[in-house]
Formats: structure tokens, sequence, C-alpha cells
């Protein structure tokens, strides 16, 4: 990357490490922050770390994300350097008393270095008191591990020694020696931390160098060599219990116990998790293999949905309906879609435990994996994951493979006979009537569970077309989304927000939302570059970007992204004769101190993907520039390119190009979104939200993006004027009419930020100039937090990979640093701000509760029956910047210099005390029983600080 465009490496590395979304396979790094401390939880509540063990080659990292250690097996490539976070780091696990046969290392070592066998692993037993051994542990294990970046060690194999000699006195110089190949790792390494597996023999010398003493098989272990899990007796508990009690008592030495429960008894394993942690040990309950990710001090609640589609029918993602209609009642419920595609086979690592559930969406019921399919659904369904079947099942409907769900399949009326509807449940019917079809009669009967729709085909034949199964559910086609005759769009038969939670039994648990801050709705503004250089029907015929300055951007100061196309304003370009001009305005443009810059590329491809592409019509593949043909190949060109010369040519001092927004079909290519971030830059648009009275279907909300590759593509939360104007055809006022898309995704569920997205054109006609104006006028009329394009892309990232745990007090989250709105059920009361760690307040709308986040590492939720009894934020216009609250003393500060609205709640015995530029602040009645709280206007960034009387 050229450093002339301002854009150094370390801004490079930084925005990678904090927003790269990265998928983890064997030698790929982990994407997060750097800096770790693990001196006690956030918020200081508890003094010992929690502890997670993961050995599996598909690491969940976001889930696992929740704890602040995870040991992991070093060989499979993970990058400890990339992973580690403010809050939680990786450990190598490390055999010291074998080695396996699959350890590179192992081929070093002279084969009289050992003196026994692990016969149950298959391991060799190392005989420690080999004098040069503890060189090679330092040199050829632990140097290699450090050099990556490891800065905790797990030892393992400990005691292995009492496999190969019995008399004491032998043992003893085993000892010996293991502590000595300790203590030389601790010398090289002063800051390694190491966690012994055991090793109690060696504590007496050796405890000063641990960090930790782990110990397996408390209460529930697994017999290797029986292979079958069992209960620990009580007489080898008693035993572990006493060497415990030295461990914690004579060393001061926290402890982790790891014991062992089939995957499908997930209630065992919490229990068990429980009575460890009641003894004031550290827990983890997983498997033998530890490649599931098991239940600790808090419990992970999965937030990715596993969706499988066939890419056989449905080659784009972009346009398959599992990603059209079904990802957007996914986000909305707070959970993130990770696509399988079936054509790669189906998962081998474990599902449980990483995902809330799965679901399908298959146009056939044969894509081709036979027997297979049902049997591994089985298997899932089996340890407790549920799954919904949207469409068709993917497999064929005959009776043995029926029966391992439970279904049943009749026959023998004729084809020919009327199909009726003879149950409907009251959910049937949301946004239209199901119209019985002979042609897609399928007769599926449930063994066991609840119909939704029933109908029946002659005398004999009943098909459950929607039901609810004691593994989930399903949903036959033509039953699920019906398509308007003579249109392009559809409607759900059922809502299916409500239909995918009951059907994959979602917990109740708080939901982060990219919608909402501090209680107002977001306001982001976008203009795509096209048209900048058209010219206006106005009196002297100014170009559009300059009508769009002197008649938008000037009068509504407000955060907008403004984009240009390089190939439209350039000497270039397509106008080389007027770029000194274009160049002008659009410098004016982008020194406005509310604007944010971005690009909307070189030549504004039409088609980004070259498997769409028409070769036949160069024209409809991007502008036609002399001298250049858009292609996969140019890439670098229309991304970094655009941004250097934004940078180098428009962008005034101090400020730099932010965001890329997508051009034309807006599909780009898993190589120009990855292309995007390695420019540094975020990027936006894409979806089809476009919701409004005469398409009123939840199939026109579009859902948060698609994950491209190992990259996201962020999607805008609303659409252009383009389609509210018939493509441009007009009427060209017809932009007015996203407002009622604004208002449709407000009530009764909020599902969007309102997203003014407009391009230059719309300053060409006077007509269209009106509409922006109006919408501008209404939506800076609702209560609302104006963010800036980036801003929002921040907050999409972060709910793509936040985690959230639970324990006894409540709610756990991590990675919330820019998405800072939770939303909650008023049935499960108000955030207990006292017990809470990174709460400032709540809001209701409808019949949900927001609750506000102040972007702590670690936020800790705990609700409780009474509202608040100290002063809380209930809304506020902009983002906090600080909020520090004490018994009788509230300061905080906003992360904005324009006026800002705030309201406190519980407020009525309190004063302001204010810094100079801040406005008089006033005191208000603001509830039906005439409480009086503090609501106020801000005019700088200075801290508010409130008083309070007991």
């Amino acid at each position: 990357m050229s450093l002339s465009t301002g854009r150094t490496a370390r801004r490079h590395w930084e925005f990678l490490r904090s927003f790269m979304l990265v998928v983890v396979m064997a030698t790929e790094g982990l994407a997060v922050a750097a800096g770790t401390s693990f001196a006690r939880s956030a918020g200081g509540t508890s003094p010992q770390p929690t502890v997670a063990f993961y050995y599996g080659a598909e690491l969940p990292v976001d889930e696992l994300r929740a704890f602040d250690i995870v040991v992991v097996e070093p060989d499979h490539g993970f990058d400890p350097t990339t992973y580690r976070t403010s809050t939680s780091e990786l450990f190598a696990y490390v055999s010291l008393g074998e080695v396996e046969p699959k350890r590179r290392y192992g081929q070093d070592i002279p084969q009289t270095w050992f003196n026994g066998t692990n016969t149950a692993w298959g391991a060799r037993v190392v005989d420690q008191t080999q004098p040069e051994w503890p060189a090679f542990v330092v040199e050829r294990i632990v140097a290699p591990l450090w050099a990556r970046g490891y800065r905790g060690l797990f030892l393992d194999t400990l005691d292995s020694y009492q496999l190969a000699v019995e008399r004491p006195e032998m043992r003893r110089l085993q000892e010996q020696g293991l502590a000595a190949a300790i203590r030389a790792v601790k010398k090289a390494y002063p800051e390694l931390r190491l966690i012994f597996n055991r090793g109690f023999e060696i504590l007496p010398d050796v405890h000063r160098e641990a960090f930790a003493v782990a110990v397996e098989s408390l209460y529930q272990e697994w017999d290797q060599a029986k292979t079958q899990y069992g209960e620990v007796s009580q007489s080898e508990r008693d035993w572990i219990l006493g060497q415990l009690k030295t461990v914690t008592s004579q060393y001061r030495l926290p402890v982790i116990v790891i014991d062992y429960a089939p995957p499908a008894q997930r209630e065992l394993a919490r229990r068990t998790a429980k009575k460890i942690k009641d003894l004031g040990y550290i827990p983890w309950v997983s498997t033998p293999a530890l490649d599931y990710l098991g239940i600790g001090s808090i419990e992970v609640m999965p937030r990715k949905i596993l969706m499988l589609y066939d890419s056989r029918t449905d080659p784009d993602l972009m346009e398959a309906p599992i990603h059209r209609f079904v990802d957007f009642p996914v986000n909305y419920l707070g959970y993130v879609p990770e696509h399988w595609d079936v054509r790669q086979g189906l998962p081998s690592f474990p599902v449980v435990g990483r995902y809330a559930g799965i679901i399908t969406w298959f146009r056939s019921d044969d894509v081709g994996l036979g027997a297979a399919l049902p049997q591994w659904l089985q298997a899932q369904t089996a340890q407790g994951v549920r799954v919904m079947v949207f469409n068709h099942f993917g497999f064929p409907l005959e009776a043995k493979r029926l029966t391992l769900l439970q279904l049943a399949i009749g026959g023998g009326s004729r084809e020919r006979d009327a199909v009726t509807i003879v149950r409907q449940d009251r959910r049937i019917g949301y946004e239209a009537a199901p119209l019985p079809s002979r042609e897609e009669f399928v007769p599926l009967r449930l063994l066991q569970g609840e119909s939704l729709l029933t109908l029946r085909r002659g005398k004999d034949d009943g098909e459950d077309a929607v039901a609810f199964t004691p593994w989930g559910g399903y949903a036959l086609s033509p039953y699920v989304v019906a398509q308007v005759p003579q249109a392009k769009t559809f409607r759900w038969l059922f809502d299916p927000i409500r239909l995918i939670h009951e059907a994959l039994a979602l917990p109740a648990m708080p939901a982060p939302d990219t919608t909402t801050e501090n209680g107002r709705r977001l306001l982001l503004i976008h203009i795509d570059g096209d048209g900048f250089p058209s010219r206006a029907e106005l009196p002297g015929a100014p170009f559009a970007g300059e009508v769009v300055l002197k008649q938008i951007l000037e009068p509504y100061q407000v955060p907008t992204t403004v984009s240009v196309i390089e190939g439209e304003v350039a000497a270039t370009g397509q106008y080389p004769e007027l770029a000194p001009q274009l160049e002008r305005i659009a410098r004016r443009i982008f020194a406005l101190p509310h604007v944010e810059v971005a690009s909307h590329s070189f030549s504004h491809p039409f088609v980004w993907k070259e498997e769409n592409q028409d070769p036949a019509h160069p024209e409809a593949i991007s502008l036609a520039i002399p001298g250049y043909h858009y292609s996969a190949h140019t890439l670098d060109r229309e991304i970094k390119g655009s941004l250097d010369y934004i940078d180098r040519t428009l962008a005034p001092p101090g400020k730099r190009t932010e965001v890329f927004l997508w051009s034309g079909d807006t599909n780009p290519s898993d190589a120009a979104v990855a292309k995007a971030y390695e420019a540094t830059v975020y990027n936006l648009n894409g979806g089809d939200t476009l919701i409004t009275k005469t398409n009123p279907s939840l199939t026109a909300v579009a859902p948060l993006g698609l994950q491209k590759g190992a990259f996201f593509q962020v999607f805008a939360p609303n659409q252009n004027e383009n389609e509210y104007t018939n493509l441009w055809r007009g009427p060209f006022y017809g932009y007015e009419r996203v407002i009622e898309t604004f208002e449709m995704t407000e009530h009764p569920r909020r599902l969007k930020p309102i997203n003014i997205y407009y391009h230059f054109y719309s300053g060409t006609k006077k007509a269209s100039l009106r509409a922006l104006q109006k919408v501008y006028d209404w939506a800076l009329a609702q209560p609302v937090s104006p963010v800036s394009v980036s801003d929002y892309a921040k907050k999409v990232l972060d709910f793509q990979r936040l985690v959230i745990a639970r324990d006894e007090q409540g709610w756990r989250i991590r990675g919330a640093t820019h998405l800072r709105e939770l939303r909650s059920d008023p049935a499960w009361g108000y955030p207990d701000l006292a017990q809470s760690h990174g709460v400032v307040g709540y809001a209701d709308h409808e019949d949900d509760r927001y609750i506000h986040l102040s972007g702590e590492a670690e936020v800790r939720v705990t609700f409780t029956g009474r509202p608040p009894a100290t002063p809380y934020l209930r809304e506020a216009s902009a983002p906090l910047r600080d909020w520090r609250q004490g018994r009788d003393r509230v300061e905080f500060s906003f992360r904005e210099t324009r006026p800002v609205h705030y309201a406190l709640g519980h407020s009525e015995r309190c004063r302001v005390s204010r810094e100079p530029g801040l406005r008089a602040d006033r005191v208000i009645p603001s509830s039906p029983a005439g409480r009086r709280n503090i609501e106020g206007t801000g005019t700088g960034t200075g801290t508010i600080t409130i008083s309070c009387r007991p």
C-alpha cells in the first residue's frame, strides 16, 4: 500500500485487527484487537479468569472470546497475536510427559529418551531424567510457540512418568527432571504463564512457576480404555479434593476442573459445572476430544444459526431464498446466519453448543446427498440441536428416512382429487392466505408434534404442511411465501420471526440491535456519486453536485457520507474538460465538517461479477471510460485507485476516505470485498429493503449484509430514489414514498434505522429536490440519533462478532464497543444498574425494552423487577463519550460537537452543574405520575455532572 495516500501501515494493521471478520482455518489469523489482562473480569466482579479448552481445528472464534483464557491445539496453526484482545487470549497445549506420533518434534527425540508407553492414547512416555530434556523443551517445543505469540501454556501429562516407573526413588528422579524442565521454561521466558494439569507431586518444587492448576474428572469422567462416560467414584473424588485443598490453601493457586459429559446431555454439563463452581473452582465440562463448545464458569449462548442451501440450484447466494427471505428474521432475533453449501458435504465438526439451530431451504426433495442428509439431521437433533426446514426437505420422502424425524408418508388418493384445508392455525395467514395446491400436495403426516396447517386430498390422504415437531419444525412449499400475481413481490404465510423463534426454541436473551443508540432510532445519510456532472433543470443549468451542495448539504448539517465516481469527476474520466469545475465542487463538499468522504469506484461497475456480465453489451458492464475496461483484474483500480485519487486530490487536510459504496448491482465478488478491507475502509450498499404500503411484507426487508468469503458486505438499511421513481423514469417526486418505508420499519417493530440514500442526480429536477427536502424534514422531526455510514458499519460488524454468555447473575456481552443497544422483553424486568456493568439506561418502544450500553469491552446485564432507583439515561441524540455513576453523582459527556438532546430518568432529586459551552438544562415533568426528570441540550463536549439528594 502506498504511503503517499496517508494510509500508513499502522492504520492498515489496526483496521484489520479491529474489523476484519475471518474464517479461521489451519493457518489463518483471527480478527481482534490487542492487549490482555486477567487480573479480574470486566467490572471487577470475579477474581478468577474464565477458562475454556478447545482442541478442534475449526475454532469458534467469536464464541470463545467470551472466555479470558482459551487453551487450543497449536498445531492447527492459529495465530495468538491476532486473536489476543483486552479480554481473551489463547494458551497453547503442550504435552510435557508424553509425545504423540503426530508431533513434528517427536522425530528429533532420541529413542533412548523414552521409557514407556501410554497405550490408551497411543503416546510414548518421556524419561524426564535425561539431562538434555529441559533444553530440548525450551528450544524445540516452547521457543517456537513463544515466537508465534503464545504467552501461556497448558502443560499436560505431568504424571505420565508414573506409567513407566514404580519405585519411589525412581519416581522422585523423574519428578526432579520434570521440575527442572519447567524451571528452564520459566527462566527462558519469565512472562510465560503456565497451567499445570495435575502435577501434584512436583508442586512443592515449582508452585511458584504455576499460574493455575488443572485437574480432570472430579464428578464426570471419560474412560478411554472402555470408551465410555461415567461418574467418578467417591473415593477418587475425595482424593482429588484433598489435593486441590492443598493447591488453594498452601499455594494460593486458582484451580481449573475439567469434566466430561456427552454433548446431548447439556443439562448434565450445566449441573456439573455449577457443582464445580460452587466449590470455588473454575469449571470446564466438554467432550474427551475437547472439540466441542462446552460449559464453564459461564455458558456461551450461541448466536450463529447454520443455514443449509444448495448452490446447484442457487449458485449466487445473494439471490438465494434462504438469504433473501430468512436472513432478515434471523438478524432481527439477534442471530447471525452462517450459510453452508451442501455441495461441499455436511459439517463434520460438532454443531451443538456452537450454533443456536439449523435452518434449511432447498428447492427440491433431492439435493443429491441421499441418506446422508436425514441421518446427519437426526444426529444433530439427537444432541439437542433444533432444525427448521423451509420449502423442501432436500431428500426423498421415503418412510425409512422420515421415521428418523418422526414423520410418515401416506398415499392412495388420486392426484386429480381436490385439496382442501381442514385445519388452519391462527398463526397462518400472516401476510397472505394459503391456497391449496394439488400439484404440490405431499401426503406427509406428523407422528408427534403440532400441525399449523393441515390439508386433505380425497378422503384419506392428509398433509401437515406447516408444523412444529419435537426436533423443530418445517414449512413446505407452497405454504412458505406466496408470489403476488403478475409481480416480483412476495408475502409470508406466517410471521417468520415468530415461527423461527418457536421452532428453534430460542432462549430468552437480549438481542443486539443495530437500529438504535441511547434509545433513539439511528439516522444515516449517504449519497452515491452518480450524476454529479449532470446539469440541473434549473436556471443556469448548474451541475447536480453544486445543487445538492447548496440546497441539501449546506442547509441540512447532519452527518452525511458523500461519494464521487472518479471516472465522472476526474481528468482521467469521461469529462476531462469539466474536471477542474467538478473537482472544485467536490472539494467544497468534502470540506464540510459533517461530511464523511467516500468513493463510489472509478468506473461505476454495473455488474461486479464477471460470471454475471454480458460480454456482448460492454456498455452494461461499467461506464465507458477511454482506454479502460472493467474486469476482475482491475479491482485495485476501482477500489484502492479511486480511494487514492480522492485522498490525493479532493479530500481536505485531516480527512481521508472512510467508506467504499458499492455501485451497480451492488453484488461484489469475494475478491472485491476483500479489496475494500485491504484498503482499510468500510463498505456499504446492497440489500433490497423496499417495504411500502403497496408491498407491505417482511420479504421486502433485507438483512444486515452477506458474508463474502472471509469478509462481510454491509447492506444499506434502505434503498435509494432510483427504486422509488421507477428506475428514474418518474414520477420524480417518488422518493417521498420512502417515508412509508421508514414508518413501516418503525411500527409495530423497529426493523431498520432511517437511511436517507440517494444519488447526485436527484439534484437535477425540482420534483426530486422537493422530495428530498420533504424526506429530510420528516426524518429530522423524529427522535433520531444521526450517525455516519462508517459508524453504522462498525455496529453491523460488532453484531456479526459479539458474544453473549450467561451465568447465575445474568448476561455477559463482549465485543459490543460500537453496537451499544440491546433489545429485551419488558417481562424480564428492568436493568439493575447497581449490579450491571456498562449499562447506562433504558427506554421502551412498542413491545420492546431497549437497554443502552456504554461501549465497555465487557458488559454485564442483570435484570430486576424494580425500576432503577438512581438516575439513568433515558435517551440521547448522540453517542456517549463516557458515563461515570456513583451513589449520588453522575458524570457524562457526548462524542459530538453539535447540539445534543438528552433526557434522564429518576432524576427528580437531582440538579445539573454545567461545563462551559453547554446550554442551560431544564427540569420537566416526564411521566404520567408527574415525576420530574432532567432533560437538556448540550452544545459542546464538556462533562455534564448530575448531583442528587438521598
